[in-house]
């Protein structure tokens, strides 16, 4: 069977998506972070169902603001590929994270290549389930996600796939 041809209008590093359906993502933890319960930058492995590194993630963000602004805080997220070349940026501003608070909703700005907006995540208000919106560059609406009611659990990863709803508002 011939391969596929290599897609088309995909940013400089991400072509590797067009070919698989799951991603896992995995945070490291710091043991620093767990014995002394300081916040330090978080790093991130992404892999593939099989578990093999595709890509690895790193936030970059103030001491103060990890230390003070908790999950709330503004960061720049870099991920990288297997060569060390920056292929996405994420950033994030200082949002409040209060549910009784709707006028100031979790926002996240989405760069592939770096410094050119391709989309964002927005956040829906509501009052005890995680609500998003997945916009593409000129902020139209492509898809909704709703979460699961809780997100946190000391025991096992969360596995939002059994939880997610995809509602496209693509015609």
């Amino acid at each position: 069977m011939p391969a596929a041809p290599p897609p088309l209008n995909y940013p400089p590093g991400l072509e590797y998506l067009h070919q698989i359906d799951l991603i896992l993502i995995h945070q490291k933890i710091e043991v620093i972070e767990v014995l002394f319960n300081f916040e330090s930058n978080n790093i991130y492995e992404i892999k593939n169902r099989f578990g093999q590194r595709i890509y690895f993630a790193a936030e970059d963000t103030n001491f103060c603001n990890r230390n003070c602004c908790g999950p709330s805080r503004p960061f720049t997220l870099h991920i990288l590929d297997d060569a060390g070349r920056e292929v996405i940026t994420l950033e994030r501003p200082l949002r409040c994270n209060c549910c009784c608070c709707p006028c100031c909703l979790q926002e996240i700005e989405i760069q592939a290549p770096p410094g050119v907006p391709v989309g964002y995540v927005t956040q829906i208000w509501h009052p005890y389930l995680p609500k998003f919106t997945i916009q593409n560059e000129k902020r139209e609406d492509v898809l909704k996600i709703t979460g699961p009611c809780c997100v946190f659990t000391c025991t096992a990863d969360t596995d939002f796939e059994d939880y997610m709803f995809f509602e496209s508002t693509m015609g």
